[in-house]
């Protein structure tokens, strides 16, 4: 992606142009909480163990600086001369939202519904690690107005879970399923991750048998990857662990695809199975039709208008650039038109919806009859969409189209 160079250094570090922008269709919020109890090796995102903060953040502080960003958002927003977007969806993640309890996660809601206005029908999703919940927990936040719970499962398989140096035991993601339907969520997504060193075709069957026994209604599946910088992948450079085969991980996928078919979850997007139109996830679904969403706290994105920005990423930095009456913002970026194009290509090819052929250029056009030709995808009326085998080979498929 390619910044603005136009401008000054002081708007360069303003999303007012993003503001001003907004076109008024659905809208949502993404609320990200970057404490972890501990630092798992494969995980790359922007999240802080205690003992790596120390004293100089605090959940205290961030949730102090959460309700001033938003405070500073719905402000902006409500100069615009349109109506304040109604918000249709908010996802709380991280990080480990769990962390801050029912109580903790109830006031982030409330500080939602204090700036801005929440539809009726609001999907509002939490992600959970199974070890920091309780019944009691998930009753706190379904009365709060949660409607949707996504927990950290990845394996059922205990020395697997030890290589991605998640802490919980191996039943307890279940159980924590369990407890959240039974407190009435209705929604309630297990996540999977599959290729991990190690992991047989016994350990993931065992993985999908307690996914099925949980009775959810949503599964995520992502295959492992070893992002630069992070604890697995200085294991794999030093030989300690080999890396993921990707012939094992298409076989691996191809499984999860037919166990959970077979239990009446179908496919909606690449990673993702859902048991009803209603139990998919509304928040996502606006990332990969290219919505529009506020990001609050630290190094959360945002996107309005074709025009994202992001927040400073340490929590400290982030809470002192509130305090000093600022939106926390570190930089942002206009998306050209091609850059559009990409990022729509990209992400409407690996819907079950598929990717409207309209939407492509000449190139692509004549790109996407290859395609269907290799049988990696087909036309539906005006769409072209992926076959099984487009699905296993969805990045070349984008590489494809956009060649």
């Amino acid at each position: 992606m390619h910044a603005t160079t136009d401008r000054s250094a002081a708007d360069r570090a303003s999303p007012e142009p993003a503001l001003s922008d907004f076109g008024g269709g659905p809208f949502g919020i993404y609320v990200h909480v970057p404490f972890c109890a501990t630092r798992c090796g494969y995980c790359d995102f922007n999240t802080y163990t205690a003992g790596e903060l120390g004293t100089s953040a605090s959940p205290e502080s961030w949730m102090e600086a959460l309700r001033g960003e938003f405070a500073m958002a719905a402000e902006r927003f409500g100069e615009l001369p349109s109506p304040q977007p109604e918000v249709s969806t908010v996802f709380v993640g991280g990080g480990t939202p769990s962390l801050l309890g029912g109580d903790g996660l109830a006031a982030v809601l409330d500080a939602v519904r204090a700036n801005f206005t929440l539809a009726a029908d609001a999907e509002v999703t939490t992600e959970s690690n199974p070890e920091s919940t309780s019944p009691r927990f998930f009753e706190r936040i379904r009365d709060a107005g949660f409607t949707r719970v996504s927990l950290g499962m990845q394996s059922a398989a205990e020395h697997v879970l030890r290589i991605l140096d998640r802490t919980h035991t191996p039943g307890r993601a279940v159980a924590a399923a369990r407890e959240a339907r039974a407190a009435g969520f209705e929604h309630v997504n297990l996540d999977l991750i599959y290729g991990t060193p190690g992991e047989t075709d016994a350990d993931l069957d065992a993985s999908l048998d307690a996914v099925l026994a949980a009775g959810v209604d949503h599964v995520s599946a992502y295959s492992l990857i070893v992002e630069d910088g992070t604890a697995l992948a200085r294991r794999v450079r030093r030989g300690e662990l080999p890396a993921p085969d990707d012939d094992i991980l298409a076989v691996r996928y191809e499984r999860i695809d037919a166990r959970l078919s077979a239990a009446g979850l179908t496919w909606y997007e690449v990673s993702n199975w859902a048991a009803t139109d209603s139990a998919r996830c509304r928040h996502n679904l606006c990332y990969w039709d290219g919505g529009d969403w506020l990001g609050a706290g630290p190094g959360a994105h945002s996107h309005l208008g074709g025009v994202r920005w992001w927040n400073v990423k340490h929590p400290a930095r982030y809470a002192q650039r509130v305090a000093d009456a600022a939106l926390p913002v570190a930089g942002w970026e206009a998306l050209t038109d091609d850059e559009r194009y990409t990022e729509r290509v990209m992400l409407a090819v690996r819907l079950r919806t598929g990717l409207p052929l309209d939407d492509l250029d000449d190139s692509g056009r004549t790109a996407a009859q290859r395609i269907v030709s290799d049988g990696l995808a087909y036309r539906s009326g005006d769409r072209l969409n992926l076959t099984d085998r487009g699905r296993l080979l969805a990045d070349a498929v984008v590489r494809a189209l956009l060649t």
